[in-house]
């Protein structure tokens, strides 16, 4: 992967100034380490005429694998086998603009303590980059970096194999850019550009990516006529990023006509006041909806079976109607770290009292957990093999047998509403599976007639009338009718061996 910038002088201003503004001099050859791969700055040539910096990327293509390479939304195109056959170490793509910023920080910001002037300057550029993936062709990177300045845009598409030109171009063009522009908006422009013609990214792209997104295009962006384009690319289509980025945008813009700051702009809301409703997580509503049913079931002791790393003990631990949590988990590290959040070696003897971790596995039985008001198995099931649910089933609602039993899932009819999730996927990457509402009331009103309970269904989080709820929970409750526990025994290929013994 390789990308050179040359610029022309004269003996009063010599070209290798550039090596100053790229706060690396021309006469050393350097190496970079970057997340995949090693990066080199050299030049091949250095007079006072003229001087070329280069950047060579060496793309590490087992790091790359190992880091998730083409997963999911945002990875390589092509993904069904990018981590065997892919483009990735040769053509322009997010590692080269990564590597851009990580290499040439400082240029990017334009800061060059040692020639201030020369960096708030123009200077006459060359940058050429052999390699360029253009999803959208030669016309879109014309499109693209035309109105910013440049004298010369010239890309040239590269052929599939010049041994047969019936085949046509590739996806790919040699990159030449021509024109008299600031270092640090030229290293700007390629910074945001080379992934939007891509289409692509190597990593997640987080809300972060909308500051960086703004901080790179400042001063060009806003003005774009490709802006739209620019920002859902670069935001891999992320429509809620996409949408926010847009917003700050038009901002910018109207700050710009009016001669203001973006301030000065956005002055609507008194900032002293808070008269927004911020979103409430997810988690949040999930662990609020888990609280409200244990309250109505009057439960003092509570089990939470798969705890993970203990946000539903930390919320029962601030409420003092729950007088004993019992928090389980396979995972030592999963405690662990559920130990680190409750500071379980700070609290008060009477606090501490109220709450204890343990190791167990939801798969057998355990006589540790009989005797409890109610337990909650919240985003747990999924996790589980389907031929293994039914020791599961035995273990907390035919053993342990708590009077009041509380389930939540992921609703996977749900799924079309999260604009970061590809099509098909499930939420997490451990999902085994993801029931729509009715499986899992099918599910939910086998296992409370095996085992003798009711159940009943709320749905947590906004209920989407087309697609319900993005949780869906059951209350199971002990069914007094019945005086005895039912013969609820599974299967020999279900029951833990201790009960098989």
């Amino acid at each position: 992967m390789f990308l050179t910038i040359s610029t022309t002088g004269t003996p009063e201003r010599p070209a290798t100034d550039l090596g100053f503004l790229l706060h690396k001099h021309p006469d050393n050859a350097q190496t970079f380490s970057t997340s995949h791969g090693t990066a080199h700055v050299l030049y091949p040539e250095a007079t006072a005429e003229r001087c070329t910096a280069a950047l060579l990327l060496e793309v590490d293509p087992i790091g790359l694998v190992r880091r998730g390479k083409g997963k999911g939304r945002g990875g390589a195109p092509d993904s069904a086998l990018a981590q065997y056959v892919n483009d990735r170490p040769y053509a322009a793509s997010s590692l080269l603009a990564v590597a851009l910023s990580t290499v040439f920080k400082s240029a990017l910001r334009g800061a060059c303590k040692a020639m201030p002037e020369r960096a708030a300057a123009p200077l006459p550029l060359r940058i050429e980059v052999p390699a360029l993936p253009a999803r959208g062709g030669a016309e879109l990177v014309r499109k693209l970096f035309g109105p910013l300045g440049w004298d010369t845009v010239d890309a040239e598409p590269v052929a599939l194999d010049t041994s047969f030109p019936e085949w046509g171009d590739s996806r790919y063009v040699r990159l030449v850019l021509e024109g008299e522009l600031r270092l640090a908006d030229a290293l700007n422009q390629l910074y945001v550009l080379l992934p939007v013609l891509d289409d692509a990214k190597h990593y997640w792209v987080a809300p972060d990516e909308v500051d960086k997104l703004l901080r790179a295009g400042d001063g060009w962006l806003a003005e774009h006529p490709e802006q739209k384009l620019i920002t859902s690319r670069y935001l891999s289509r992320r429509w809620g990023l996409t949408r926010d980025a847009m917003e700050r945008l038009e901002l910018v813009r109207l700050a710009e006509s009016d001669g203001l700051d973006v301030e000065d702009v956005d002055n609507a809301v008194d900032e002293t006041s808070d008269t927004e409703e911020k979103p409430v997580p997810l988690a949040e509503q999930r662990r609020e909806a888990i609280l409200a049913a244990l309250r109505a079931a009057d439960a003092s002791r509570v089990l939470d079976l798969g705890c993970g790393q203990g946000q539903l003990v930390q919320a029962l631990l601030k409420d003092v109607r729950f007088t004993d949590i019992v928090g389980v988990d396979v995972s030592v590290r999963a405690l662990t770290i559920a130990g680190r959040r409750l500071r379980l070696e700070r609290l008060g003897e009477r606090q501490a009292g109220r709450v204890k971790l343990i190791q167990g596995s939801l798969a057998y039985t355990d006589k540790r957990l009989t005797g409890y008001d109610a337990a909650v198995l919240s985003e747990v099931i999924e996790h589980l093999d389907l031929p293994r649910l039914p020791a599961l089933e035995y273990a907390v609602f035919g053993s342990a047998r708590p009077r009041t039993v509380l389930v939540t899932t992921p609703n996977v009819e749900y799924n079309v509403r999260w604009e970061s999730l590809p099509a098909g996927h499930v939420r997490h990457g451990d999902h085994r599976f993801e029931w729509t509402r009715e499986e899992f009331r099918t599910w939910a009103e086998r296992v409370a007639g095996q085992y003798g309970y009711v159940v009943g269904f709320t749905p947590v989080g906004p209920d989407d009338p087309e697609v319900g709820p993005p949780t869906q929970m059951a209350v199971f409750t002990q069914n007094t009718d019945i005086t005895t526990a039912p013969a609820t025994t599974p299967t020999t290929a279900t029951v833990p061996k201790e009960e098989q013994a």
